[in-house]
């Protein structure tokens, strides 16, 4: 659990959610050294407020176990976990989808076509859930990051990966026949310590 008297704010280390999660939390009128910011953990300035950095997958985790008081993170995280966090709000940035996507060049694709397809994603726990309410059986190949090149490779008939403006996939020669969910950035709050997190919650 985080110390008796700070409230811990985890954000991402590094990727699109960093700055517009900092300057959320400037928002909020709490200051911090900027020079300091490849520190684990960055301490306020002005009130009893400690940020700290580590990788966007883990920062539920750190929440769950009361480690940081608080997260900022995209919902995909949160529902490919497929365990239940309090929101504490919607934050309005880091807006992107989670999408199935096939060649372009292949006929007119639809859900229906994926059935006994290889589908390459890094999200493999959302896209069986939606699989599965589909009622279609696919064979889910597991990677971790350039999942767009996937079926250029051979590797995969189908991706689903994260998508802001569609752009890379265009540009990969894929086209987004469906998708799974739409995502943006949250607060979330841990179980624990709930008496001092209110120098943030009375803030927002």
């Amino acid at each position: 659990m985080t110390s008796e008297n700070n409230v811990r704010i985890a954000v991402q280390k590094r990727g699109r959610l960093q700055d517009p999660s900092l300057s959320f939390i400037r928002s909020l009128g709490f200051e911090f050294d900027t020079t300091r910011l490849g520190d684990l953990v960055v301490k306020c300035t002005n009130a009893l407020v400690e940020i700290l950095f580590v990788r966007n997958s883990d920062i539920p985790e750190y929440v769950k176990a009361g480690v940081a008081d608080f997260g900022i993170v995209g919902e995909n995280v949160i529902y490919e976990r497929g365990e239940n966090y309090k929101v504490v709000k919607r934050l309005g940035f880091g807006q992107c989808k989670l999408v199935i996507a096939f060649p372009k060049k292949l006929p007119r694709r639809e859900i229906k076509d994926l059935q006994d397809e290889r589908i390459a994603t890094s999200y493999p726990n959302s896209l069986r859930k939606f699989l599965r309410q589909n009622d279609v059986s696919s064979s889910i190949i597991e990677i971790n990051g350039s999942v767009e090149i996937a079926p250029r490779l051979g590797l995969a008939d189908a991706i689903c990966d994260i998508t802001q403006t569609g752009k890379t996939l265009s540009e990969c020669g894929l086209k987004a026949i469906a998708t799974i969910f739409e995502s943006q950035a949250v607060l979330i709050e841990s179980p624990f310590n709930r008496k001092k997190n209110n120098i943030v919650l009375e803030r927002i």
